[in-house]
């Protein structure tokens, strides 16, 4: 008689940490001013767009709508300044595939109960990090989340893979042309708690360049 041995099946838990971590994500270290131009490079490369995006105000949600439009990507705006009516016919056309991009807010994306969506690009990450898990739950672990990640919201990231305790992974954006960071004015930078993304090459580089000259120093005084 064969011995056979039953293997222990792994528990799956549905907590929104744990939805969170099994979600496909990535994020995209940008200058504020390529986003828009960056969002329609990654949305015109999708080859079936459902996509959903998050922004932190209405008016970038209206004014981010109208730009997508003038890029021939079928667009609509839905957020809580707006007529009930407008947004249940805006959501009926994106669930109908009559549109291809929803923007929103984080106030309204949870009560919209929208299904198969293929990417949720967070164009703003929130200041609460459970927002963005509220952003992952409405995947369904099924599709794709894309964060824009510009200098200034750096500490936002901290504050969402602390509280997810998983580090979304960095990836380059193919085909796309930043603008040169000679033509960008710097912008005030709230303090870090770590080391940044976006400066963590900048500053390798500076120290070993501290290193050099203090080796160089050193090597002047002993042969003086």
């Amino acid at each position: 008689m064969s011995e056979q041995t039953q293997q222990p099946t792994e528990k799956i838990y549905y907590d929104p940490i744990s939805v969170a971590q099994r979600t496909k994500q990535k994020l995209h270290l940008v200058n504020s001013r390529d986003k828009r131009d960056i969002l329609v490079h990654i949305l015109k490369n999708i080859e079936e767009l459902h996509a959903v995006v998050i922004t932190k105000t209405k008016r970038e949600a209206d004014n981010l709508s109208v730009y997508l439009n003038k890029q021939l990507i079928k667009t609509a705006s839905l957020h809580g300044s707006k007529r009930a009516e407008v947004n249940e016919v805006s959501a009926k056309a994106f669930e109908d595939g009559e549109i291809a991009v929803l923007i929103t807010t984080d106030m309204i994306l949870k009560s919209l109960e929208l299904t198969n969506i293929s990417h949720l690009i967070s164009h703003d990450l929130p200041s609460e990090p459970q927002y963005y898990l509220n952003r992952m739950d409405c995947l369904n672990e099924r599709g794709e989340a894309i964060a824009l990640l510009s200098e200034e919201q750096e500490v936002e990231l901290l504050d969402i893979e602390r509280v997810m305790r998983h580090e979304i992974a960095e990836e380059t954006i193919e085909g796309f042309v930043p603008t040169p960071e000679s033509d960008i004015t710097p912008q005030p930078i709230k303090e870090k708690k770590k080391k940044p993304r976006h400066r963590k090459k900048k500053r390798k580089a500076a120290e070993n360049t501290d290193k050099k000259d203090a080796a160089r120093s050193a090597d002047e005084q002993a042969s003086d």
